[in-house]
C-alpha cells in the first residue's frame, strides 16, 4: 500500500507572501539591519519575520552573528524560488489590472551600466513619458551586467531590459534604441600613455604585447577581443571595474567615450589611437517573446521607442 506523504509547507497564505517579501529584502540589502530602512520596520521585527519564515518552512535560511549575515545553502535555494514566486504574483496582479483596463502594479526595468551619461540614450525621457501615462505603476530601475539582464527578463524578474546587442535569442524580442562608441584607453602610468602622446603608430597585433582588461561575459567587448586575439590578463564585470583596472596603469581596456570623458579630462587616462582602436555598440530593449507582454510593459516599450525615434 502506497503511503501518501504530506507536503512540508501546505497551502501558501498572504502572510507567507509577506514573509517572503521581507526575506527577499533582507537578502538584497545584505542583512537585517540594512533592510530596516528598506522595509520601514525595526530590526527586531525583521528578525522575528525571518524566524517565523524559517519555522513555517522548517529550514534554516541564514546565519547571523558577529561574522555577519550569510545565507545557508537552503536559503540560497529559497531565495531563487522566492524571486520566481514573487515575479509570478506581480505578473498576476498586472493581468488583473489589465482586466480592469487600468495600468497598475510594478514594472521592473534593468539597464546596462553607465548608459545615463550617453547623450544618445533617452531612457529618462521614456520614463517621464511613461509616468505621465501610468502614474499608478510603481517603477523599479535596476543596473546589472548584460547576462544578468537577459536571464532576469527570461525568468520574469525584470519586464524590460536595455542591453548592448551581442547575439539574438528567439525567446526575446528586440527594439533598437541608441548607439555608443567604445575606445581603447590606457592609464596615466601605462607605457602607452607617453607613446599615445607622441602618436606612435600601433596595430592590433602590437597590442598583444600589453596586458588587457576585458569584460568577463559574452558581449561585443568579448567578441571583438577574441576576433583580434587580445588575451585577457584581468577581468571586470562592469564598466566601472574596467575603468579601475585601466587607472592602475597596468592594463589596457575599452570604455564608452561618454563615460571615459571625465577621466580623460582629469588626466587619469588617454585614448590609444582612437581612429584605429574603436568599435561601435548598438543598444536594444528586450522583453520576453512569450507569453505576450502585459499592457504596462507594452506601454513602456512604446515610450522607449518614442524617446529614441530620432536615433533610428
Amino acid at each position: 500500500m502506497q503511503v501518501k506523504t504530506r507536503a512540508a509547507l501546505g497551502q501558501l497564505s498572504d502572510m507567507d507572501i509577506r514573509l517572503l517579501r521581507v526575506f527577499k529584502s533582507v537578502v538584497e540589502c545584505g542583512g537585517m539591519a540594512a533592510a530596516e530602512l528598506e522595509l520601514n520596520i525595526g530590526t527586531s521585527t525583521v528578525s522575528r519575520h525571518i524566524k517565523d519564515l524559517e519555522t513555517r518552512l522548517g529550514l534554516t535560511l541564514c546565519r547571523r552573528g558577529r561574522a555577519g549575515f550569510a545565507l545557508t545553502s537552503e536559503g540560497d535555494q529559497i531565495y531563487a524560488e522566492t524571486l520566481r514566486l514573487l515575479s509570478g504574483v506581480d505578473a498576476f496582479r498586472s493581468r488583473v489590472d489589465e482586466i480592469h483596463q487600468r495600468m497598475g502594479g510594478a514594472l521592473h526595468i534593468a539597464v546596462f551600466d553607465k548608459t545615463a551619461s550617453n547623450p544618445a540614450a533617452h531612457v529618462g525621457q521614456a520614463i517621464a513619458l511613461f509616468a505621465a501615462q501610468a502614474p499608478d505603476v510603481s517603477l523599479h530601475l535596476h543596473v546589472a551586467p548584460l547576462n544578468a539582464i537577459e536571464r532576469g527578463v527570461l525568468d520574469g524578474q525584470f519586464q524590460v531590459g536595455i542591453i548592448p546587442g551581442h547575439r539574438t535569442s528567439l525567446t526575446l524580442t528586440y527594439d533598437a534604441l541608441f548607439d555608443e562608441t567604445m575606445y581603447l584607453y590606457c592609464g596615466q602610468a601605462h607605457p602607452l600613455c607617453a607613446a599615445a602622446a607622441k602618436q606612435q603608430p600601433l596595430d592590433w597585433q602590437a597590442l598583444s604585447a600589453f596586458a588587457f582588461a576585458g569584460l568577463g561575459y559574452h558581449s561585443p567587448n568579448m567578441e571583438l577581443t577574441q576576433q583580434v586575439q587580445l588575451v585577457r590578463a584581468a577581468t571586470g564585470y562592469d564598466q566601472e571595474s574596467i575603468a579601475t583596472l585601466i587607472q592602475s596603469g597596468c592594463f589596457l581596456g575599452f570604455l564608452p567615450d561618454h563615460y571615459a570623458e571625465s577621466f580623460v579630462r582629469q588626466g587619469q587616462m588617454r585614448a590609444v589611437q582612437p581612429e584605429v582602436f574603436n568599435y561601435r555598440c548598438s543598444f536594444f530593449s528586450i522583453v520576453r517573446a512569450s507569453p505576450q507582454a502585459t499592457r504596462v510593459t507594452q506601454a513602456f516599450q512604446a515610450c522607449l521607442r518614442q524617446a529614441h525615434s530620432h536615433n533610428v
